[in-house]
């Protein structure tokens, strides 16, 4: 992996954990922990168009209280409820929607 990897990882991973958000903090930033290294570049691009709406929109869709526009990435936040939904399956793991 490359500096400019692990740079854009960094930052990925202090966006997903600084939102101001605590609710939106609990997910994302654990699934970006977990996850981001795995993702294509693609992918990160997905997830980083995600993080750059508010954190009371991007909230709501990922715990599927409203619906998000078609211009979201569906695959990028379907995997993001499926993390929600594992993190509320573990005994004991932070919660966060």
């Amino acid at each position: 992996m490359s500096i400019h990897d692990e740079t854009r990882l960094k930052r990925l991973s202090f966006r997903a954990w600084r939102r101001g958000f605590r609710e939106a903090d609990l997910i994302l930033g654990p699934f970006v922990d977990a996850h981001a290294r795995d993702l294509s570049p693609e992918g990160l691009d997905a997830l980083e168009d995600l993080l750059a709406y508010p954190d009371q929109d991007l909230y709501a869709w990922i715990v599927e209280r409203e619906p998000p526009p078609p211009e979201v990435d569906a695959e990028a936040l379907a995997a993001l409820r499926r993390f929600r939904d594992q993190v509320h399956q573990l005994p004991g793991a932070v919660r966060g929607g």
